[in-house]
């Protein structure tokens, strides 16, 4: 965590959005898309997985985004994918290809995935928790060899809900990773498993202490898959949460993404489970 007395001040150009154009836009699910952007002109610097930007829809508003993509190898581009729930993300959501919006960052701490190299890597997510793991599975079979077993187990209400269908077809497939899907509303016909992802997780064979954990989703799913992971021998230190507040500035100012000591929009939204659960016991925060 910054030293807030001694940290430099954001300047006033953290503020200002530059323009990028939807490049592409893939339909997700019902209410989700992935929106690939370019710069129209001078690019923000590179975003790192688990960080997020300020997405702004001129006219609406602006709202904080995770990134769910890495950055193009050719061209500085940039992936978000937007549920649409207010106005200003259905706007984003709907956004096709040639619309300008606004970006500016990229704000916040980021998945240790370098850190993590050299050990058994287990990736949970929760819904549209997914879309800011994505870029650490990518990352981890980009450089497959340094990573030891690498489990990846997926959660959605239902089948149609998941997110990155092609992605989790193609992961599935290999023999390098392994892969579990399960839901929690079943459908004649689904392959997968029904239930919460602690099921899995409760099945699943670990080495505690050469493993690190990345956990995003809905706070009490991440509160349960952290809990099962320690009761597994896990350390809280080694298990990694994104945790989410109301991010209105971006860069500390306004306060609105307090979560007891903490800012999120610049002390997180990545932090180590021994900083977020003495907090996330705390009903009031």
């Amino acid at each position: 965590m910054p030293d807030t007395a001694t940290a430099t001040a954001p300047s006033l150009s953290g503020m200002t959005p530059l323009p990028y154009r939807v490049l592409d836009r893939v339909a997700e699910n019902r209410d989700t898309a992935t929106l690939r952007l370019s710069p129209v002109a001078d690019a923000l610097p590179v975003p790192a997985p688990g960080q997020f930007m300020m997405m702004s829809a001129f006219g609406v508003g602006e709202v904080a985004i995770s990134v769910s993509g890495l950055p193009g190898s050719a061209e500085p581009t940039v992936t978000h994918t937007i549920r649409a729930v207010g106005a200003v993300s259905r706007k984003l959501h709907d956004a096709a290809p040639g619309t300008i919006i606004g970006l500016r960052g990229p704000f916040g701490t980021g998945w240790g995935v370098q850190d993590a190299a050299h050990r058994d890597l287990v990736i949970v997510a929760g819904g549209v928790g997914l879309a800011p793991l994505r870029p650490v599975i990518l990352a981890a079979l980009d450089d497959r060899d340094y990573f030891g077993r690498i489990s990846v187990i997926v959660g959605a209400r239902r089948r149609e809900d998941f997110l990155f269908g092609a992605d989790l077809d193609a992961w599935s497939q290999r023999p390098d990773i392994d892969v579990h899907l399960t839901v929690d509303v079943p459908v004649q016909g689904w392959p997968g498993e029904v239930g919460f992802v602690t099921q899995p997780l409760r099945r699943l064979s670990l080495r505690p202490a050469m493993t690190t954990a990345f956990l995003c989703g809905p706070e009490a799913m991440m509160r349960s898959g952290a809990a099962e992971l320690i009761r597994k021998g896990m350390w809280a230190s080694d298990i990694e949460v994104s945790l989410e507040r109301n991010m209105q500035c971006g860069i500390g100012w306004c306060g609105h993404c307090q979560l007891g000591p903490l800012l999120l929009c610049r002390d997180g939204p990545v932090v180590g489970y021994d900083v977020a659960e003495p907090l996330l016991r705390i009903k009031e925060l």
